[in-house]
């Protein structure tokens, strides 16, 4: 359309301007003309963005957590509320909605319309809550939007040493050999350190008995007292335990050796390749976000976890500070979906 007006433009004013000066004044109007209709063409076919210097925040932020005081994730969100503070100019206040593995927390963040609400969340609320429980009120695919994973930490494979003796490569081959005769123990149903077994088993061959307890501090117990051969635990509760001598550890489940506990191999290095599977905690916002908000929300957190005393509590606390970017967030969710998921389907996990 665009073109066809230069055209006649052109040929009505050339034909009746004889002079060169008014001529090129003509030419000058015309391509003036053609700029502004291909402008106004080109910005009908996408939608106004919202203003860039949108007055947000214009009340304090809520940062929602799956889990009660006191819980890792807890703790995460509590190291950030200062400092997105200070950063935004508004109060952020932690808001604890425990219950259904974090789920229920997740649910509130995706239904949340007040353009103020954060969730702090895990692995499992960010993937497959939905695979492993149909019902689940929420698609974290659809419903939620990734900002930032804050945080990562590896799982340690660990024993005790009455269990094994041999090196990680033999540890797993007499893992394999021994069969059912050997059980694995977990936080869960469905937990990471469940579903971490499970692919171990499934690439290795592995055949231990699963034993749900209801949380890592009684897995610990039951590996010392020798009701259990093996479990996925996270750095910081094993370290203590191998320290003391109670526990072994065989191997992380990181790509690379871990900073946290830099003297324990990857399981790579026992000979089990491309197994990579880590606990992370994340930040998301409802999918209905605008644009220029969630950019801002992941600038802020990106800033946030980078500064050292952030870092710092992080670490002390076993866990690795990342500020990893929400499109990485996006890439890391999927990876871990279609892991996790293809282990839920083969064997047939499902919660009780």
């Amino acid at each position: 359309m665009a073109s066809n007006f230069v055209t006649v433009y052109l040929m009505s004013h050339l034909l009746f301007f004889r002079t060169r000066a008014v001529r090129l004044l003509c030419l000058v109007g015309a391509f003036a003309c053609a700029g502004v209709a291909c402008a106004q063409s080109a910005g009908a076919s996408r939608p106004n963005p919202v203003p860039a210097d949108l007055n947000w925040p214009t009340r304090p932020l809520r940062l929602v957590v799956g889990f009660g005081g006191g819980s890792s994730p807890d703790f995460v969100a509590r190291v950030l509320a200062a400092p997105m503070a200070k950063a935004l100019g508004q109060p952020v206040i932690v808001e604890n909605h425990p219950g259904a593995s974090g789920n229920i927390a997740a649910d509130v963040v995706a239904k949340s319309t007040d353009r103020h609400t954060v969730g702090i969340l895990i692995n499992g609320n960010m993937t497959i809550a939905k695979i492993l429980n149909p019902a689940t009120s929420y698609d974290p695919q659809k419903d939620l939007m990734p900002l930032s994973i804050i945080c990562t930490a590896p799982l340690v494979l660990a024993t005790t040493p009455e269990v094994s003796k041999a090196a990680p490569r033999g540890f797993l081959e007499a893992a394999r050999v021994a069969g059912s005769n050997w059980s694995y123990g977990t936080p869960g149903i469905g937990t990471i350190g469940h579903l971490g077994i499970e692919l171990l088993k499934a690439r290795t061959g592995i055949g231990a008995v699963h034993v749900p307890y209801q949380g890592n501090p009684q897995v610990i117990t039951g590996l010392i007292g020798a009701q259990l051969q093996l479990a996925l635990l996270p750095p910081g509760l094993a370290q203590e335990q191998v320290r003391a001598g109670k526990l072994r550890a065989i191997g992380v489940t990181s790509s690379r050796r871990s900073e946290l506990v830099p003297d324990y191999p990857t399981l790579a290095e026992a000979g089990l390749k491309d197994f990579e599977l880590e606990i992370w905690t994340a930040a998301a916002a409802p999918a209905s976000l605008p644009a220029p908000i969630a950019q801002r929300l992941a600038q802020v957190l990106s800033e946030v976890i980078r500064l050292p005393e952030v870092r710092q509590k992080l670490f002390q606390h076993g866990y690795e500070a990342a500020g990893i970017s929400g499109e990485a967030l996006v890439r890391r969710v999927k990876a871990d979906t279609a892991a996790l998921s293809g282990i839920i389907a083969s064997q047939g996990i499902k919660l009780e």
